[in-house]
């Protein structure tokens, strides 16, 4: 794996010269692009604010060439908010769709030639969702049975079929763990007519007897099954809408599907980051920014997952957020520092577990005793805190290894790895999953390919230049977050951006390629012009 940290070095070099606030340092790092990279300018536009502060009122976007309206999944009020972008700089709510008939609430939305689709969890979550299609005016079209927790809805590029990643969440008690599933919905009678027989479930239960391939893990208290323990969670489609690839997050994994036999080809383990090699802050309470190698291994565990078409060759993009099972009935959940480590793996252990080096560190009970002897061997962590590439087969070419928090520490130290909800909270997540990459967007601007990989945590989206897949250059950190207003009273900004969409200059109603962002605890939705 190769990294742009050189690169990313010389940005934060030349930044760290400038004085301010944070609020001052994020106008100055924005627009300033590595020479290596192509140049690519950030035009903030209109937004739609809720006003609901942390309670998932903006969380998944999705844009309509035709109406020029996007559709925003609003978790606080259950339902899908339209919105009216034919003017950007000026983002109107227009109208709602109301989901209560078909279950509990939205937990996804993609539009596709002037079909919405949205996924639909039950009212009980271990039950079957529904895919759920309407027109861009809201009207009621059609409804299908899915898997369980529909987590995430897509069309194929050629608009034939409708994935959706039924991620099967247990309930709190433990005692009801659905398996994980991927739906595709055939829509070639169209979608006014669709049955449930339009459905084919791809199921993982072929994996209960096998050996898990190298770098994917499961997480249960030894109740559950493989197919039960597999999450699928996001969905990316290549171009030519013949293969889906699904982020298995808590499973450290990635399926890939043929679409049009509905079966699994090939699942590809991630592997773990090296953190004696890739540095990291592990602690919340070492009063500093202390970036730096420990023996620890990374589970990259993605979130979102996108498809890009470079050179002629499909290539995948992940947010290495990080994830764990942790219910009432089942955690994996624990700190460093409560591990009983092996005395031969790790001889400095009584230092390692202080607070201030990596006693505060989450790491799970589920993986780590590798010989069986009820100690400790191996210390892992949950994200990898980058965005990684991967090729057509699943393996991956390039990671940011620690760019990420270098460049926040050099040009943010002082709301360093801060909470998404409270301002100059700094070094609050270190101990967690760091700036916490969730969402991925990626398109071309002016013919160059780029990827826009947002921070849940610390707000903003990194944006790279993959005119080489292989060897990603970082071109600039856009935030639009406030440190110096206050989350409560609506004045911070953007908070903890969720789901994030690429526009294509085609389909823009400014002729320039946008992104459309949406910003989970801060309720808002805001749209970029990128030239």
């Amino acid at each position: 794996m190769r990294s742009s940290l050189l690169a990313t070095a010389a940005v934060s070099v030349l930044l760290s010269a400038c004085a301010g606030t944070a609020d001052n340092q994020a106008m100055m790092a924005d627009g300033i692009a590595n020479a290596g990279a192509h140049s690519l300018t950030i035009v903030p536009m209109g937004e739609y604010r809720t006003g609901m502060l942390d309670e998932s009122a903006a969380e998944i976007p999705a844009f309509d060439p035709v109406s020029k309206r996007i559709f925003v999944v609003n978790g606080a009020d259950k339902v899908i908010d339209i919105l009216d972008m034919s003017n950007p700089s000026e983002l109107t709510k227009i109208g709602t769709v109301e989901l209560s008939t078909w279950g509990k609430g939205a937990n996804s939305v993609a539009i596709h030639n002037g079909i919405v689709a949205v996924a639909v969890e039950n009212a009980d979550k271990q039950a079957a969702g529904q895919a759920v299609f309407f027109d861009t005016d809201g009207n009621f079209i059609s409804a299908v049975s899915v898997g369980a927790l529909p987590d995430m809805i897509k069309f194929s590029p050629d608009g034939k079929y409708v994935l959706v990643a039924n991620e099967g969440e247990p309930n709190g008690d433990f005692t009801n763990d659905p398996e994980g599933s991927v739906s595709i919905i055939s829509l070639a009678g169209g979608v006014d007519d669709l049955t449930d027989g339009d459905v084919r479930t791809v199921d993982f239960a072929f994996m209960n007897d096998g050996e898990l391939p190298y770098g994917m893990r499961t997480s249960n208290p030894g109740t559950s099954s493989v197919a039960q323990d597999v999450e699928p969670e996001y969905i990316a489609v290549t171009k030519d809408s013949k293969t889906a690839y699904v982020s298995l997050q808590e499973n450290n994994a990635i399926a890939i599907i043929d679409i049009e036999t509905a079966t699994v080809k090939r699942i590809a383990g991630l592997g773990f980051k090296d953190h004696s090699v890739h540095a990291f802050d592990a602690s919340d309470k070492d009063g500093k920014v202390n970036i730096r190698t420990w023996p620890v291994m990374g589970m990259y565990m993605p979130d979102t997952i996108e498809a890009i078409e470079i050179g002629g060759k499909d290539w995948i993009l992940i947010a290495n957020e990080g994830d764990s099972r942790d219910y009432d009935g089942y955690s994996e959940e624990t700190r460093v520092g409560k591990l009983t480590l092996d005395p031969v793996a790790f001889p400095t252990a009584s230092s390692l577990q202080k607070d201030e080096n990596l006693g505060r560190l989450k790491t799970t009970t589920a993986q780590g005793d590798t010989d069986g002897d009820g100690d400790v061997d191996v210390i892992y962590s949950y994200g990898a805190r980058s965005f990684s590439v991967l090729d057509a087969n699943g393996s991956m070419v390039f990671d940011s290894g620690d760019a990420f928090e270098q460049f926040l520490a050099s040009n943010y130290g002082n709301v360093f790895n801060a909470s998404d909800t409270e301002n100059y909270s700094r070094d609050n997540r270190s101990d967690d999953k760091g700036p916490e990459p969730e969402g991925i967007a990626a398109g071309y601007v002016n013919g160059t390919p780029y990827a826009f990989i947002g921070l849940e945590r610390q707000g903003g989206f990194m944006v790279y230049d993959l005119t080489n897949p292989t060897n990603p250059q970082f071109v600039t950190y856009h935030s639009d977050r406030r440190f110096s207003g206050s989350p409560e009273h609506d004045t911070a900004g953007e908070l903890a951006p969720e789901g994030m969409q690429f526009v294509n200059a085609s389909d823009s109603p400014t002729g320039n390629a946008m992104l459309v962002v949406a910003s989970e605890v801060s309720g808002s939705t805001k749209v970029y012009d990128l030239k």
